[in-house]
């Protein structure tokens, strides 16, 4: 019976009539189309806008905020590599105040140090010539005294401290006139 009945079915579906629409359906599918279309035109389609128009202000936002950030950006890189700048001149400047410094340091010491030799060349040659003073006075007190010696031997006789005194002067004079004690 099955079988009787499909191919029974597949009779009339094979019919010239049952391949196009009736009117009646194309009536029910326009009025549909018509109800679907309003529905649509009504309700979905204002929604789709506004998601759209949300969705593109939210994009739109997005990349003013993304062009205000790389603007930052930029300009935060501009600081920096100013900065940058101001910290190179700054440690050039302290290393030339350094240089200097220390130049005007090696000056300051060289020029100590050569005052201190100018003075100790001072103190040396002071404390040569009163060496030579004194090692002159022990000198001609030993001449002296030798020549008063020499004096008494030759005279046979004795000075007085004044007559010997003016012998000692007048050797000491001759001697220091010449230098070589040859005057």
């Amino acid at each position: 019976m099955l079988m009787r009945m499909g191919s029974l079915l597949a009779a009339e579906a094979n019919d010239k009539r049952d391949l196009y629409p009736h009117a009646s359906e194309l009536i029910v599918g326009a009025i549909a189309f018509a109800i679907l279309f309003g529905f649509m035109w009504k309700w979905v389609l204002p929604r789709v806008g506004a998601i759209l128009e949300q969705r593109r202000e939210k994009i739109q936002g997005d990349l003013e905020r993304a062009e205000a950030t790389r603007r930052e950006a930029e300009a935060e890189l501009a600081r920096y590599r100013e900065q940058l700048a101001n910290a190179r001149e700054e440690a050039n400047r302290i290393i030339e105040e350094g240089r200097k410094t220390a130049e005007q340091l090696r000056a300051d010491l060289q020029g100590k140090a050569e005052q201190e030799a100018r003075a100790t060349v001072a103190r040396a040659t002071e404390e040569i010539r009163a060496e030579r003073d004194r090692v002159l006075r022990e000198l001609s007190a030993q001449v002296g005294q030798i020549a008063v010696e020499l004096a008494e031997r030759v005279v046979e006789k004795e000075l007085d401290k004044t007559t010997q005194q003016k012998l000692v002067d007048e050797f000491i004079k001759q001697v220091s006139g010449s230098g070589n004690g040859k005057g």
